[in-house]
């Protein structure tokens, strides 16, 4: 069939619908289709507003930051997750963060952009985790200006600076503690640890070397 239009094919469809489908008699139940939908009409419920959700499936290991990473954005689990597993579903509105155990939905965030964070506040920590404690002095033993940058990192953006913190030692580790401390250094001068990250701290090592 081909129809000039929708509403035209909508048309026909309502035709063969009202004089046929409805009026033919189902091969298994052997009733007429029209009246077996009016009896069931009553128990139908409305479709839900929202659409059904298509997710992407995968499972993620939590970060020292207590979150994990979905396509370059970060979401927090709830405390005593660090270094375990879980499951993950996303599609283009929500994370859905899994026990992959029990199957129990551990948190729920909206989608966030690239390099961007989602954490409830329950799951903040009202102290600094050890494991961030061991990070920093970790960041001072490697030098008094990496130190002082890490710390202010962490003072400004609590545990999402982690990661910062963490591509700050890999650069020390690959360029060497003193021109990466010569790197922190000039980045404080510059009122940059409020915003420093490991870009920041690269683009600094270069200005040294």
């Amino acid at each position: 069939m081909r129809f000039e239009s929708p509403q035209e094919a909508q048309a026909y469809l309502d035709h063969w619908e009202a004089n046929w489908a409805d009026t033919r008699i189902h091969g298994t139940t052997k009733r007429q289709v029209a009246v077996m939908f009016a009896e069931e009409r009553p128990a139908l419920l409305p479709l839900p507003v929202e659409p059904f959700r298509y997710y992407q499936y995968g499972e993620r290991t939590v970060h020292l930051d207590g979150c994990v990473e979905v396509e370059a954005a970060y979401y927090g689990v709830p405390p005593g997750w660090i270094g375990r597993r879980v499951s993950v579903q996303w599609d283009i509105r929500h994370v859905r963060l899994l026990n992959p155990s029990t199957g129990q939905l551990l948190r729920e965030h909206l989608r966030q952009a690239r390099g961007g964070h989602r954490i409830q506040d329950q799951d903040r920590p009202q102290h600094t985790p050890l494991s961030t404690q061991q990070l920093l002095c970790r960041a001072d033993h490697a030098g008094s200006q990496i130190g002082a940058l890490c710390r202010g990192m962490h003072r400004e953006h609590g545990e999402t600076a982690v990661r910062r913190i963490l591509g700050v030692l890999s650069l020390a580790k690959k360029h060497g503690a003193a021109s990466v401390d010569d790197a922190c250094a000039a980045a404080l001068e510059m009122a940059l640890a409020s915003i420093a990250s490991y870009a920041v701290t690269w683009s600094a090592i270069r200005n040294c070397r």
